[in-house]
């Protein structure tokens, strides 16, 4: 039974839903979705919308319903816009009159939570429009109506999901008479009275009887009395003469005029003198007159500017005109025109209006902005003047992101000024702390905030307070915020009643296991203890259970006595009538009242006085009302803003003028003041400590801390770490950090034995960067004369012993390489030397470390060197001598050297600025070579790999833009296709192959992907602008400044394009080309990217390439000029990109490096060099030494004087330690001095230490014995230490040696700074050697793929010979009727018959031996191979010659090998 009856209610539901349908239909005149999907339609509020204008149109208009062909929704699905469709619907009801008790929630509709209700007000709503005579009756079609038992199910199944109660539809009528209040009977008398009154022929009684309020009439005028009169008679005749045929009983109303004919007979009348008034105003050509007729309300004419009045006369001027040459006579405006015309004129102001708005929004100035957005031209809500910045900053991003040149249309801007409205105003209500009106406003605006849940109100509030100005996105992230705590607060009530009950049990298991649920979100659960657990939280229960049963014993706590409680005290005071006690009352929280204000107390107590006999849910009522009211009108005082501009400045005055008399008493009192305020405020400490005292003396509160002694730990514990805080931005930010905030971080400049781990583990993992990298270079220099061998192989310049030879070779390299550096470290170790070599070894040191550290030096030996040996000299010694850059400091240093050559080679070679990018500079060479090596790889590889292999992949994409490859490939595909040989020419001009129209659409349709693709690659590169590596992002800096320097009459544009041939041409266009060669992606061994691919990437490549340089397409590339317009918007976006690119900061501020970087590192900077490459360095400098450094005082010249000639290589080591020799460090280490007053266990701390630490790091003897010394000593010495210092000038005791204390504490902050750089240091290291180690995995896994190859080779030496297969005979004359064969010199085409062509497949899979006999005699024979045939078919040539005689067809050629040989 009770499946039946939910069977029966669906039913009943979905004949409600075809007769809300059949209405709106009938209503709207078209068709609306099906039954069974008229909720889902209804969701966009769309026809809502649309009903809406039909029985209210002077509230909704056309312009006002968002998404009306729906093509929005149907594409993209619903977006938050859609519920202003329901908004406005909502308020075209209330217009009506139609009471809210039938009315929806936005959500109901939108989000479909109550669908059942919304057809319920439908339904209302055609019932009280029908009353009103607006809309025709909505049918009854219960019974009527057929439905499949299936649709019935679903129906019943979506009903089940609401969970809600079916609306009573069959009461509506009851309740709308209810809530409407008419009194039938007095309706009736009254309108019986004004059809006897027509009867009776007097005008003056007929108006009486209209006026009439029982009749319910609108908008009579006792001046229109005889109109009136003449009209209704006129009504009532007809009537009764429709209703005289009729024989049987007939109702009353048959011949009497019903009370909705009568108003419309008013109406009628009204109208008409309303267009006699708007017509004479236009003859007497008066504007204010017509502006007047224009408003009457019986007219009913909407969108009336006063702005627009003059408009409206000239218009209807020249419509009269035109009506009167059409009808001939004097013609007169009827309703329907005047509203026309109105509209036309609105339109014309509108979007005059609405370019003055888009040009306001693009100067920028907010005032200027708002002020006409308030212009009434434009047709927009309200505006408030107070949020001019919102206006201003949002239309204009939104008038950015438009895709109209024009700017935003009248539609956008009402949608988007309606939004920002809201905000604003929900903003203002926010600062009165109004919850009920906070509320109200974010349920009721067009904001669309999503998953807002009205019992977290309160929680969102308190999240928004704090910000100055909220935005959209703002209120929706506090909203989102809240429903996340509030869900988080749910599980975890739902864990704790899980650990209840697990208690309960008495299961110390289950217990454990409810402690462990990851909702309870308890941290530090111990599986071994749970006994404990269980035991000391039942006994926690138990004392909880008693201290809540002794609460309840003395304190009722009942909520309905409460709730009586407050009842009644509120009706007492009521009673009394004393409006504070009354408002005290009402803000009882036991009474649950809300949004209760003090400036309404006298209203309240006024309405609640009336209403004193009812019950208390409605003085709720009252409260809400007075509440609601009192909040618009503050909301209509906001809208005033001169009297508020008023206002504010007499408040300002009155307020400065009481602020300066209370000041200057204050000022003659602040003696008084003081004493009293120190009197009072002692008497409070002290009594505050007593009565604190005396509280934790209790008991109670004593058994209280024992349990909260973990979160009275937690509470230290934060204050403990607040404090820690302070200090430490103390120490950072302060200019003078006091002593008692230095000590305490002081323990931060000893050197732990996890910093000795770390440098040992840099230190390694430098060693192995420097060493795979030399590795990787000598086996990818291997590879490629393996290459060029198996090449030479393939075209039997060298024989396979060869190729076989070098292989062998390079594994022999391979497995000795590590055997011998071992030995090499043995044997050559710096304990092996001896007095001299460590002499020269020392001096080799100091060379090399002023090298690296002044580039001035290596800048001018680049350019003293010829071209060829410069670059192998970057590529060799200048990377090693900087370690690849292997940490920060060496490739700052790199970086300088970069920086220095650059500026020298721009001042020395360029004269022009276009030399850069027309020559080939050395600098930019190696800086773009160093990039793309291992350093850079990574980068290069996150940059362009995701793009680059989405492009290789795509293997429908094929991307060809020269018309003449286009030509060929389609007669190719024809001639293979069909088998015939092509009527169409093999050899065109571009002009000739663009005449055809399969070419031209084919060029169209790869010209479009091409610029599809080339937007894909553009997104990528400017996307990720900060992974270019930084090296060259700041020589592209640098580029820029020193070109601008010497050519400051060069353009910014000229200047970006230099930076543009730099970052794209030279360092990302080689890796887009040609991505395996710069490992972009991944290949297999012998993998290699096919033509197509190549192409396409080269396409790409070419366009970035013009765009980057702003290059268009000109002689030559005709058909390319269509691309000039995409080139140029392409370059706009290359400009901002190149821009940020170049946006970087200095060096020292990104490697945070000083002078004294060098003096406070743990180890000493090491390089990884080869004998040979230090013996060239020398010589090099010794050869160059005048170049470099003129001046013979010069410290090179005195350290290359030192080492003397250039040794052999006999004397000379591979690793070399560059010492810090160049710095002063006496004053420096009179500093450490005054820092060692630590006592024993400092010294003991350090010992242990020193005992673990490597022989380089030990402290020196001196520090060890002042370690031993006694603690006055100590402190002697320390002042003596202070004297000397003060003696220097370098500190002072006036001011406490404050020098000295800021010097420590820059030391501690560099400390941290080196602690953090030497961790980042560390992982990037660690992601460079693993990079190495791929690329070294991808050469091996190359070297195995040759030694397979030459096994291969090897294996097909010593491989049977295969049969061969039959040989194909052919005559000259058949191969040209097939179209093979096109001509033969010499010979006529009836000669060809005697010529025999015998074509054999030979050993080799893919070659052919073709012979041609004549009259039986072999006469030649030449070898063909496949895959040339190919190669000649995809490079375009469609005719060659054999024999140097016969004209052959390649595309024939190769279709007949295919069908004889191959079976194709």
């Amino acid at each position: 039974m009770d499946e039946r009856r939910r069977q029966n209610i669906a039913y009943e539901y979905l004949c409600h839903l075809e007769e809300a349908k059949q209405w709106m239909e009938a209503c709207l005149e078209e068709e609306l979705p099906s039954t069974t999907e008229l909720e889902e339609g209804l969701r966009n509020g769309v026809y809502l919308g649309k009903l809406a204008k039909f029985f209210a149109p002077e509230m909704v208009s056309e312009k006002k319903i968002y998404d009306r062909d729906q093509s929005r929704y149907k594409s993209k699905g619903l977006h938050f816009r859609h519920t202003d469709n329901t908004v406005q619907w909502l308020k075209a009801m209330e217009s009506v009159g139609l009471p809210k008790i039938f009315y929806p929630e936005t959500t109901d509709v939108y989000d479909r939570k109550n669908m059942p209700k919304v057809i319920y007000c439908i339904h209302a709503l055609s019932l009280y429009l029908y009353k009103l005579g607006i809309a025709p009756q909505i049918q009854d079609l219960l019974g009527k109506v057929a439905f499949t038992e299936e649709e019935i199910s679903n129906m019943r199944k979506e009903l089940e999901k609401y969970g809600i109660q079916m609306p009573a539809f069959s009461k509506i009528g009851g309740i709308l008479a209810n809530e409407l209040s008419v009194d039938e009977a007095a309706l009736h008398a009254a309108v019986i009275a004004i059809n006897e009154a027509i009867d009776k022929g007097q005008a003056e009684g007929t108006m009486a009887a209209l006026q009439n309020p029982n009749a319910m009439l609108r908008n009579t005028q006792k001046e229109l009395a005889n109109d009136y009169q003449d009209t209704l008679s006129q009504a009532k005749k007809r009537k009764e003469a429709l209703a005289s045929g009729r024989v049987s009983q007939r109702d009353v109303y048959e011949e009497l005029l019903t009370q909705q004919e009568i108003q419309s007979s008013v109406d009628v009348v009204n109208t008409f003198t309303a267009t006699q008034k708007v017509n004479q105003a236009i003859d007497a050509q008066d504007k204010d007159a017509l502006l007047a007729g224009l408003r009457l309300p019986d007219l009913g004419i909407l969108g009336v500017l006063e702005a627009n009045a003059q408009w409206y006369l000239e218009h209807f001027t020249s419509y009269r005109e035109h009506k009167a040459k059409d009808v001939g006579a004097a013609a007169q405006l009827e309703k329907d025109e005047i509203q026309r015309v109105v509209s036309s004129c609105n339109d014309f102001a509108e979007q005059d209006a609405m370019s003055a708005i888009n040009a306001a929004i693009r100067r920028g100035i907010p005032e200027e902005t708002v002020h006409e957005l308030m212009n009434p031209e434009a047709q927009l809500p309200i505006i408030y003047p107070s949020a001019a910045n919102l206006y201003q900053a949002e239309l204009f991003s939104l008038q950015n992101g438009s895709q109209k040149k024009i700017g935003l249309s009248h539609e956008e801007l009402c949608v988007a000024v309606e939004m920002l409205s809201a905000v604003a105003v929900l903003n203002e209500v926010l600062d009165t702390k109004d919850s009920v009106a906070v509320t109200e406003q974010l349920s009721d605006s067009p904001l669309g905030f999503s998953n807002m849940d009205h019992d977290n109100m309160q929680r969102a509030e308190s999240l928004a307070q704090g910000q100055e100005f909220l935005t959209w996105n703002d209120v929706q992230k506090c909203i989102d915020t809240v429903n996340f705590q509030v869900h988080e607060e749910h599980e975890r009530v739902i864990a704790i009643a899980e650990i209840n009950e697990a208690m309960n049990s008495g299961d110390p298991e289950k217990t454990l296991a409810a402690l462990l649920l990851p909702t309870a979100k308890i941290q530090g659960v111990n599986p071994e203890t749970a006994k404990h657990y269980h035991d000391l939280l039942l006994h926690t229960k138990d004392l909880i259970c008693k201290v809540q049963a002794y609460s309840l014993l003395n304190s009722p706590t009942n909520c309905y006595y409460c709730l009586a409680e407050a009842v009644a005290d509120i009706n007492r005071v009521i009673a009394v009538g004393d409006n504070e006690e009354t408002l005290a009352a009402l803000q009882n929280p036991c009474a649950g009242l809300r949004g209760v204000l003090s400036d309404c107390a006298p209203t309240y107590q006024t309405e609640l006085a009336q209403l004193q006999d009812q019950h208390i849910q409605e003085g709720k009522s009252v409260v809400s009302s007075v509440t609601a009211e009192y909040n618009r009108e503050q909301l209509w005082l906001a809208n005033e803003p001169l009297i508020v501009q008023l206002q504010a400045c007499i408040r300002g005055y009155l307020v400065r003028r009481a602020y300066s008399d209370r000041l200057a008493y204050l000022k003659q009192q602040e003696p008084r003041v003081i004493k009293l305020q120190a009197s009072w405020k002692g008497y409070k400490q002290r009594k505050a400590y007593k009565d604190r005292l005396q509280t934790l003396q209790t008991p109670s509160f004593k058994l209280l801390f024992l349990f909260q002694e973990k979160e009275i730990i937690k509470i230290q514990a934060f204050l403990k770490a607040n404090k820690a805080r302070v200090d430490y931005r103390t120490l950072t930010g302060a200019q003078d950090p006091p002593l008692c905030v230095v000590r305490k971080f002081a323990h931060l400049l000893e050197q732990s034995g996890l910093d000795l781990q770390e440098e040992q583990e840099m230190t390694r993992l430098r060693e192995e960067v420097v060493t795979k990298i030399r590795a990787n270079q000598q086996m990818e220099k291997d590879l490629n004369l393996m290459d060029i061998k198996i090449g030479l192989l393939v075209k039997n310049r060298i024989t396979l012993q060869d190729v076989v030879s070098l292989s062998k070779k390079m594994k022999t390299k391979k497995n000795k390489m590590s055997k011998e550096d071992l030995a090499m470290g043995d044997k050559q170790g710096i304990k092996g030397l001896s007095k001299e070599k460590r002499k020269r070894l020392e001096a080799y040191q100091h060379l090399f470390y002023l090298l690296q550290t002044n580039p001035s030096y290596l800048a001018k030996l680049i350019f003293q060197m010829p071209q060829n040996k410069s670059t192998k000299f970057m590529d060799t010694v200048i990377f090693t001598l900087y370690n690849y850059a292997s940490n920060q400091r060496e490739e700052y240093l790199l970086l300088k050297l970069f920086e220095s050559a650059l500026r020298e080679e721009i001042k020395s070679k360029v004269d022009q600025i276009q030399d850069i990018v027309t020559g080939n500079p050395t600098v930019i060479k190696m800086v773009v070579s160093f990039n793309r090596g291992a350093r850079g790889q990574n980068a290069l590889r996150q940059l362009l790999s995701p793009v680059v292999k989405e492009i290789i992949e795509d293997k429908s994409l094929g991307i060809n833009t020269n018309p003449i490859d286009i030509y060929k490939a389609w007669v190719n595909q024809l001639e293979t296709a069909t088998g015939e040989a092509s009527k169409l020419p093999y050899e065109v001009t571009a002009e000739q192959a663009l005449s055809h129209e399969e070419v031209r659409s084919r060029l169209e349709a790869s010209n479009q992907t091409l610029r599809s693709v080339t937007d894909k690659v553009l997104s990528s590169i400017m996307s990720s602008v900060d992974t270019i590596p930084y090296g060259m992002r700041y020589i592209a800096k640098v580029l820029k400044n020193t070109l601008h320097e010497k050519f400051p009459d060069a353009s910014e544009d000229d200047l970006l394009k230099i930076v543009g041939n730099l970052l794209y041409y030279r360092y990302m266009n080689p890796a887009i080309v040609a991505p395996d060669g710069f490992d972009i992606i991944d290949m297999t061994a012998g993998g290699q990217l096919h033509s197509d691919q190549r192409r396409n990437l080269g396409s790409v490549a070419k366009m970035l390439q013009h765009a980057a340089a702003n290059k268009l397409f000109e002689d030559g590339s005709d058909h390319l000029t269509s691309m000039n317009g995409y080139i140029s918007s392409t370059y706009q976006k290359f400009r901002v990109f190149l821009q940020s690119a170049c946006d970087v900061p200095a060096p020292e501020e990104k490697f945070n490096v000083d002078e004294y970087s060098d003096m406070v590192t743990l180890s000493k900077p090491v390089i990884y060099i080869s004998i040979e490459e230090i013996i060239n360095t020398h010589s090099l400098v010794l050869e160059h030494k005048e170049a470099i450094a003129p001046d013979h005082s010069d410290l090179l010249h005195e350290l290359l004087e030192d080492l003397g000639d250039v040794p052999d290589m006999e004397s000379l080591l591979g690793k070399i330690d560059l010492l810090q020799l160049f710095s002063n460090v006496q004053s420096k280490a009179c500093f450490i001095q005054t820092q060692e007053s630590e006592h024993a266990k400092l010294v003991e701390r350090r010992a242990a230490q020193d005992a673990t630490a490597p022989e380089g790091l030990k402290s020196s003897q001196a520090v060890l014995e002042d370690r031993q010394l006694p603690l006055e000593q100590k402190k002697r010495k320390i002042l003596r230490n202070l004297r000397t210092l003060e003696q220097a000038g370098l500190v002072s005791s006036s001011s406490k040696y404050q020098e000295l204390i800021n010097d420590i504490s820059k030391d501690i902050r560099y400390q941290r700074r080196y602690r953090q750089r030497r961790k980042a240091e560390l992982v990037k290291l660690q992601q460079t050697l693993n990079a190495l180690n791929s690329k070294a995995a991808f050469y091996q896994d190359q070297i195995n793929y040759y030694d397979t190859y030459i096994k291969t080779c090897l294996d097909n030496l010593n491989r049977n010979k295969k049969s061969k297969q039959q040989s194909l005979k052919y005559t000259a004359a058949r191969l040209h009727e097939k179209g093979v064969i096109l001509e033969i010199e010499g010979l006529q085409t009836n000669q060809l018959k005697n010529i025999m062509f015998d074509i054999a497949p030979c050993e080799e899979v893919g070659d052919f031996e073709i012979k041609a006999k004549f009259m039986g005699v072999e006469m030649e024979k030449v070898q063909l191979h496949f895959q040339d045939l190919l190669q000649l078919q995809y490079e375009g040539v469609a005719v060659m010659k054999m024999f140097d005689k016969a004209k052959v067809n390649v595309n024939l050629l190769i279709f007949l090998l295919n069908k004889k040989f191959y079976g194709k």
